[in-house]
Formats: structure tokens, C-alpha cells, sequence
């Protein structure tokens, strides 16, 4: 997945500090290394990478296989995709929940420079082998770049900075580095900050924190359970019965909520929740949201089913 500062220097001398040392920027006030826009998926600056670089196994997902590497049928000539608004319909919803945080321009419009696969084919097999790489990085980014949002994990900062910084210059570098990196090692070096800041911000949290890292619940009866604060990271929720839960400031860093009710919970504060996840789970009106996040469009057309039994 998806992983400042540090003092101010005192005065010279010892004693109070200088006058500009005491009005300096706070560590969490300085300005973004990444701007949130570029985690965000931009597909009108992007070549339609996901539709062609990555592979597609016949499934509830998606409604035929695709090998890495060829087009999507429904991939138009301006990369736009020629059954967006019916996707789920259309037996692709795997489509409609994948997010590759702002990885698909940066390699279209910075690693490649513009330059498409369709027009330059001989570029076709290194863009393709640096997406999905630059995916991760991206990932990274994004949950390195909530953690700096979070006050009480301020004594992570400067290392999360460093790393954020670190991780945004590699993002930069030509195909074939990127394309070489280890990220599951990067992965093994910015994760440790990630819970250290998620274990700073869910001490706050009143009551008992309930520890259900890597846990399978799957089809799990946790309708209106109390999860405040609780460490869901990496957990197996598919069709798990959230509804009415009280999931405010839980963990849900690469959480599987496909197919999980959360019509009615309370995500208020959520830590590393993403839009891809929710996009997999089902949910109602009633279902409390981080002001960051979205409402997906198909919890209203399909409500909450309900009754889900343990697995």
C-alpha cells in the first residue's frame, strides 16, 4: 500500500529563540510537496492505461479476459471509454472501482512526456511496464500525504515528510528507473510511519480500540458494532455486514469492502479509507462519509440488501 518537519532551530546561543525562529511556519503548516489534485485520477490527461496495460480475468468483476498489454474492446480512439456510464451494467464493475491515484497522467504527460502508445508504438511495452509500478507509488503518496494532514501523528512528521519527498522524486525519474524500483521494500520503509501515525491519531479516540489487523471477516454480522478507533488494516470484509457501525477513526488502509453494507455507519475520520473502496462496498444516504470521499453513484439504484450471514 498506501505509506515534517521537525523542530524549529533555537537562537544561537541558547535563551529564547530569535524573533523569525518563533514565527516561522509550523511543520504542519508548510507548504504540500504533492498537490491532492495529482492523486486524483485525471483520465482526460491520460492514454487509457488502465484499459490497456493491465489484465482483466473473466468474473463477477469483469465480463471477459483481457491480457495485459491489449486494449479493452470498449477503449475508444480518444482513450475515452465507450461504455463509461454503464459499466456495472455492462458486467465491468471492476472498472468502476479501480483508482490509480493520478498514476495514469503522471506517466502519460511527465514520464512519457505526451507522447501516446498509439502514435509512438515502440514506447507501448516501457509505458505499460511503468503504470502499474507507478500506480503503488502513487498509493504511497496519497496515504503518506494523509498522514502529514493528521495533527496528533505531528512526531512522524519529519520522517513522513522526507519519505513523501522521497517517494514524489522517484515518481519523477525516467521509464526504466521507475520501472525498476522495488516498491515492496519502499513499501516495508514508509508503513512503519504509516501506523505510527495511525497509532498516535487513534489513541485519542475514547474507549477500547479493537485490533483486527489482517482479520478475515468475511460476511461478518458487525451490524452496529462499535469500531471507533479500531485497526482494520489489510482486513477481509467482503460482504460484511457494516450497517450502523460506528467505524469513526478506524484504520481501513487496504481493507476489502467489496460488497460490504455500510448503509447507516459512521466513517467519520476514517483513516486511509479511499474512494476505490467504497466504490466496492454499498451504502445508503444515511452513511457518513469523510468530507473528502464521494457518495458512488450505485448505492442509491441499489440500496442495502441486509442479513448477511457469517461465512
Amino acid at each position: 500500500m498506501s505509506p515534517q518537519q521537525g523542530d524549529r532551530p533555537s537562537g544561537q546561543g541558547g535563551g529564547r529563540p530569535r524573533r523569525h525562529d518563533r514565527t516561522a511556519p509550523r511543520p504542519d503548516r508548510e507548504p504540500a510537496l504533492v498537490k491532492r489534485e495529482d492523486l486524483r485520477a485525471d483520465c482526460s490527461a491520460c492514454f487509457g492505461l488502465c484499459c490497456v496495460a493491465l489484465p482483466f480475468a473473466r468474473s463477477a468483476d469483469f465480463a471477459r479476459d483481457k491480457p495485459a498489454g491489449r486494449p479493452c474492446g470498449h477503449l475508444r480512439d480518444d482513450f475515452g471509454c465507450g461504455i463509461h456510464a454503464r459499466l456495472r451494467d455492462e458486467g465491468y464493475r471492476g472498472c468502476t472501482v479501480f483508482d490509480c491515484f493520478g498514476a495514469g497522467q503522471k506517466v502519460s504527460q511527465v514520464t512519457f512526456g505526451g507522447a501516446d502508445w498509439r502514435r509512438d508504438p515502440e514506447s507501448a511495452s516501457a509505458m505499460f511496464a511503468v503504470f502499474p509500478v507507478m500506480r503503488q507509488l502513487h498509493e504511497l503518496l496519497a496515504y503518506t500525504a494523509e498522514a502529514l494532514d493528521l495533527p496528533a501523528a505531528r512526531p512522524v512528521h519529519r520522517e513522513l515528510r522526507r519519505a513523501l519527498a522521497r517517494i514524489e522524486k522517484l515518481t519523477r525519474g525516467d521509464a526504466e528507473s521507475v520501472a525498476a524500483l522495488d516498491v515492496n521494500a519502499l513499501r516495508g520503509e514508509v508503513n512503519p510511519l504509516l501506523l505510527r501515525a495511525s497509532e498516535l491519531t487513534r489513541a485519542r479516540l475514547p474507549g477500547r480500540r479493537r485490533d483486527h489487523r489482517g482479520a478475515d471477516l468475511m460476511g461478518a454480522r458487525l451490524s452496529g458494532a462499535d469500531l471507533r478507533g479500531a485497526s482494520l488494516r489489510g482486513a477481509l470484509l467482503v460482504g460484511a455486514d457494516l450497517t450502523q457501525a460506528d467505524l469513526r477513526g478506524a484504520d481501513l488502509v487496504g481493507a476489502d469492502l467489496r460488497g460490504a453494507d455500510l448503509s447507516g455507519a459512521d466513517l467519520t475520520g476514517a483513516l486511509f479509507l479511499t474512494q476505490a473502496q467504497l466504490n466496492a462496498a454499498r451504502g445508503d444516504a444515511a452513511t457518513t462519509l469523510p468530507p473528502s470521499l464521494g457518495r458512488p453513484a450505485h448505492w442509491a439504484r441499489e440500496g442495502s440488501a441486509g442479513g448477511v450471514v457469517d461465512a
